[in-house]
């Protein structure tokens, strides 16, 4: 056997093994996936599921108005580059986070949206969480909903891939607690008013009962460390990205539910 025909059947099998050792590392932790409104009561899945009763419609409702309003030194829309904003975004939300080389990192959909605003329009980025930057989020989600999760983690994507891992599996805060714990390993299990979900983002943006307002998968993230007493990044935080991604694979062939609806 020549030299070269070695080298190629050794590529082959350091491959091979590769491809398996990453499959063992990052193996989907739940067995059968929930969605977090199965896990809750009758009259939020009512509201979610009824698009008149639905509070987060108001802001997919201006969203759309401000998709189609020219903004920015350029005077343009977002429908000047993208026309119709109900065929031109089918599909694209399921695809976030994701890395762009245009940044060299990974965006969440909200960072593409202000790019955009700024690099398209030539007008400032929106606050995180302000009401138009929710809004827009929540108009290009809804344009996905019912179609499944479906990031990639290849190539670049990975270090930020594994820095979320990192981030959801470790214990944070004064209450010593890590993701992991509570919706991995105790889902569907009591905690004072509400039941353990499954911990994944498919209905964000969504509206919280607790927060009367609508708000992104970011806020929810940070809510959370808040309640173990752990320091919270800054809304937009790479960290709060790379997490995001994690739940989105880790979530991935749900349906996105955007707008959802949450106790």
């Amino acid at each position: 056997m020549s030299s070269t025909a070695l080298r190629a059947i050794l590529v082959g099998v350091l491959s091979a093994h590769a491809v398996v050792a990453f499959a063992q590392e990052h193996t989907l932790p739940l067995p059968a996936l929930r969605s977090g409104i199965t896990f809750a009561g009758a009259d939020v899945r009512a509201m979610q599921s009824d698009d008149v009763s639905n509070p987060g419609f108001l802001w997919v409702e201006g969203g759309e108005k401000r998709w189609n309003t020219p903004a920015g030194a350029t005077g343009k829309s977002c429908a000047s580059c993208h026309g119709d904003g109900r065929s031109s975004m089918r599909g694209a939300a399921t695809r976030y986070p994701r890395y762009d080389d245009a940044v060299k990192g990974v965006e969440d959909l909200d960072a593409r949206i202000n790019r955009c605003r700024t690099d398209k329009q030539g007008a400032p980025p929106w606050a995180r969480e302000s009401e138009e930057l929710l809004a827009i989020s929540a108009y290009v989600a809804y344009q996905s909903r019912g179609l499944r999760l479906a990031v990639s983690i290849e190539g670049p994507a990975r270090e930020a891939f594994d820095r979320g891992n990192a981030f959801y599996h470790a214990r944070h805060g004064q209450m010593n607690l890590s993701c992991s714990q509570c919706h991995d390993q105790n889902w569907g299990k009591r905690l004072l008013a509400e039941n353990l979900s499954q911990g994944h983002g498919n209905a964000f943006p969504a509206y919280r009962l607790e927060w009367q307002a609508l708000g992104s998968l970011q806020r929810r993230i940070r809510a959370c460390l808040f309640g173990i007493r752990a320091d919270m990044p800054a809304p937009g935080a790479p960290e709060l990205t790379d997490v995001e991604l994690y739940l989105a694979w880790r979530a991935q062939g749900l349906p996105l539910e955007a707008p959802g609806v949450r106790r």
